[in-house]
């Protein structure tokens, strides 16, 4: 189930964040303990580009 909720995320949401959130063991799985994602703290540094958003 969130394997699927995963990969379909709702209009208006960043798909990268999306799967980030809803498939976070396989998105994060090369991180250390208590390591942040670079990809998530760039996100929430300069915000979701725009070809990103399920429109």
């Amino acid at each position: 189930m969130a394997r699927q909720k995963a990969m379909t995320p709702p209009r208006g949401e960043c798909r990268q964040c999306w799967h980030h959130a809803y498939a976070s063991r396989e998105a994060h799985r090369g991180l250390g303990p208590r390591q942040d994602c670079p990809q998530c703290v760039d996100h929430r540094v300069n915000g979701c580009p725009s070809h990103m958003i399920v429109r």
